[in-house]
């Protein structure tokens, strides 16, 4: 049950962490589209382990494999299979983790709701399901590329380490010079270092991704129960390790008067509506404006931690335990990619969900 997201365009996912392969189904999506799977596969690139000194050391290709609905380099309309084998997995490493329960991880609830669970890696929990997002997501964005809309996500903060200006003052385009993925070279250093001495502690720590769409045509999006930022906030709330989501002025402007925050239309020469603002984040009444869409998503610091923690059992028993393996001490590096898929897939299905609703 619930893994499927979508209504028109619509992703189904399986697999596990330590299991042979996770993979997918894609329906819904529209015929004819010309698919470049090398730029599929660089997006898993993005997120993959072993790609810098402070992700995860897991050596995974993640290496995707199309099973059904393309032919001769396009989409054909029915459903489209995917793979990617796992390879480099320790499962020993989880072993004194087989009944006991990591704090504020999702051991203990899955464990509670299905009455077992797969202790390699979290099994189904595993921030490594994210792969077929990441496919279902790269897909969505070459159909999003013939209707002129760009993606562009970012490392915004790490701990206490914040960009100062919103995303209009940097260049979206050097997102990916540094392994951090922050448009700030100098804020990327510090946030690099501020990780890795994190790491160095057995410890993690949490921070913030912003997300830009540029391109989104007005009208997107229901006024009521389909409103465009609650399909937003459901599809960051559903990442591993999300814990918050604001668009717009966000908390921010709760500070401020009406006066400060209304977006003033206005008109060029040509009779295009315009805002003279946009601390709406480009959403009014849930629908799409035309103006840019940006949001920001809070990660937490991972759960799993390589220092010793107090916890209990299975049994209810309590004990310490010190985490053995691989794992991220942050990770926004690799949910940057994340965040811009399931953005990805959200907007197109709003705009195939907005085809309906006129002749």
């Amino acid at each position: 049950m619930m893994n499927t997201f979508g209504n028109i365009y619509r992703l189904t996912t399986f697999g596990e962490s330590h299991g042979p392969a996770v993979g997918g189904i894609i329906d819904g999506m529209p015929a004819g589209i010309d698919i470049d799977l090398d730029a599929v596969q660089h997006q898993l690139n993005r997120r993959r382990p072993g790609q810098s000194t402070i992700v995860t050391a897991r050596d995974e290709k993640d290496r995707v494999k199309i099973l059904s609905g393309m032919f001769d380099g396009k989409t054909t309309g029915t459903p489209i299979g995917f793979i990617v084998e796992n390879g480099d997995q320790h499962s020993s490493d989880y072993e004194n983790m087989r009944h006991t329960f990591r704090p504020s991880h999702a051991d203990y609830t899955y464990t509670t709701k299905y009455g077992l669970r797969d202790h390699r890696g979290g099994g189904r929990s595993s921030a490594r399901e994210t792969i077929a997002r990441v496919v279902g997501g790269a897909f969505a964005m070459q159909a999003l590329e013939r209707l002129g809309i760009s993606i562009h996500s970012y490392t915004s903060t790490v701990g206490d380490l914040s960009l100062s200006a919103d995303y209009t003052k940097y260049d979206l385009s050097t997102i990916d010079s540094n392994d951090v993925r922050c448009p700030d070279a100098e804020m990327a250093a510090r946030m690099r270092e501020l990780i890795r001495k994190i790491k160095g502690e057995g410890d993690t720590i949490g921070g913030i991704i912003t997300c830009v769409i540029t391109g989104v045509p007005a009208g997107l999006g229901e006024p009521v129960f389909g409103k465009l930022h609650a399909m937003f906030g459901a599809a960051m709330l559903g990442i591993n390790a999300v814990k918050g989501f604001e668009y717009g002025m966000g908390f921010a402007g709760v500070s401020h008067r009406g006066s400060e925050m209304i977006d003033r239309f206005v008109t060029d020469a040509n009779g295009k509506v315009s805002t003279t603002t946009n601390n709406s984040g480009g959403i009014q009444g849930g629908i799409s404006n035309g103006e840019d869409i940006y949001f920001r998503v809070a990660f937490k610091p991972v759960a799993t931690l390589l220092q010793e923690v107090p916890t209990i059992d299975d049994s209810g028993n309590p004990v310490v335990l010190k985490a053995r393996g691989r794992h991220d001490p942050c990770v926004l590096p690799r949910a940057v990619p994340v965040v811009d898929a399931m953005a990805a897939m959200t907007l197109l299905d709003a705009y195939l969900l907005n085809k309906a609703t006129r002749l």
